[in-house]
């Protein structure tokens, strides 16, 4: 019996060669040890080494070396060039209506016309009292000068010519007001008639005719400056020494893309750098100026822009699938002529269109592991099942 006052184990009176007792755990463990140092095939025949594991499939893809464009990105709005608010300079009734809601109209043309009648009375009232006023002015010219030849001969004194002569520039004086009179009256004539201020496009029709408008109040079409036009931009602040910089050397270019169309979009050039950052944003406004000749750009429309601000030359691009994060920062999986891989720490520059430049660690031509990272570990041998094809390249922020 055993101390514990059960049965005995199987291996309780084991006796080793070198004398004396083990314990059942001690045996089995012995056996296991024995047993591994002895295993055999199913054959019989003693196993050789494991196999070595099967390639692990992947997609691969070239380093390539190319000239990437630094692009800033960024939803923009359309501005009109100019907008002018027409108002009346009169204060009149509307007679005509000259033009259509929306209607394409050349600097000068008739918009509308108030009735001239009231004006062109005043008019003729006020050329009346100058042609008598000039009557006037010539008979004081003409005692003036009678005076003055009495005075010479000593016929009449000094005071009554020296009145005639102060009468006579009163009268010339008094013409000269109501030249300016006349010269208001036919203004007043001419504004009657309410031309387009600019080229452009009219909104709607804010007086119609029968309208009695008061001057410098009433409010009666908008027109907005399409050719040429703004599109508006913002960027964050940190990219605003840089656009300055590489503005100060040439002009930048700003493409503008209208989103769900697939026209070609409208090229233009950055013409202006608002004076102040937006404190609550954080981001800086700029304007490139656009030809706009189709007028497919339009005031108040929301458009895709691209700021092309300068372009590395010569730069190593990769899939950005390719570039892989760990806890000793970015790395790519690097195919060696063996068909074995190497884990390369990179580091990289800006993103493009699902492209990354790589700044140090890859070198063109070289092919890196684009799917399939998740089997690998530096060593692995892989077998590549494709070629990744990447687009070209179109510019972002770095």
């Amino acid at each position: 019996m055993n101390a514990g006052g059960g049965r005995p184990s199987a291996y309780s009176n084991v006796r080793w060669a070198g004398g004396g007792r083990r314990s059942g755990i001690q045996v089995l463990a012995a056996l296991l040890v024995s047993g591994a140092g002895c295993s055999k095939s199913p054959t019989g025949v003693p196993a050789g080494p494991p196999p070595a594991p099967p390639a692990v499939p992947v997609t691969v893809a070239p380093a390539t070396r190319e000239n990437v464009p630094v692009q800033l990105r960024a939803v923009a709005r359309v501005e009109a060039y100019q907008t002018v608010t027409v108002k009346p300079q009169l204060t009149g009734q509307i007679r005509e209506v000259h033009f259509q809601r929306g209607q394409i109209v050349a600097e000068g043309d008739l918009l509308f016309a108030l009735d001239a009648r009231p004006f062109e009375a005043a008019l003729r009232k006020a050329e009346g009292l100058l042609e008598k006023d000039l009557a006037l002015a010539r008979d004081a010219d003409a005692e003036a000068a009678w005076q003055k030849d009495l005075f010479q001969k000593n016929v009449a004194t000094e005071r009554e010519f020296d009145k005639s002569a102060a009468a006579a520039a009163a009268l010339h004086a008094t013409v000269a007001a109501d030249r300016a009179v006349v010269d208001q009256a036919r203004l007043d004539v001419e504004y009657c008639q309410i031309r387009a201020p600019l080229a452009g496009v009219t909104g709607d029709v804010l007086a119609d005719r029968g309208n009695v408008v008061k001057a410098n109040e009433a409010q009666l079409v908008v027109i907005n400056r399409v050719e040429p036009i703004y599109v508006a931009l913002a960027i964050p602040e940190q990219y605003l020494a840089e656009v300055r910089r590489h503005q100060a050397a040439a002009p930048l270019i700003v493409e503008a893309t209208i989103p769900a169309e697939s026209a070609a979009s409208e090229r233009g050039e950055l013409t202006f750098i608002d004076n102040q950052v937006d404190r609550t944003t954080g981001t800086i406004m700029l304007k490139g100026t656009f030809a706009n000749a189709e007028r497919r750009l339009w005031p108040g429309q929301y458009v895709n822009a691209v700021l092309r601000v300068t372009e590395l030359s010569d730069a190593v691009v990769v899939p950005t699938a390719a570039v892989q994060t760990g806890l000793s920062g970015t790395y790519v999986f690097v195919v060696e002529d063996d068909h074995a891989v190497a884990l390369r720490p990179v580091a990289t520059g800006l993103s493009i269109d699902h492209r990354t430049v790589i700044s140090q660690g890859v070198d063109a031509g070289e092919r890196v592991v684009t799917e399939g990272h998740l089997r690998l570990v530096p060593g692995s041998r892989v077998e590549i099942k494709g070629e990744a094809v990447a687009p070209t390249p179109r510019g972002s922020v770095p």
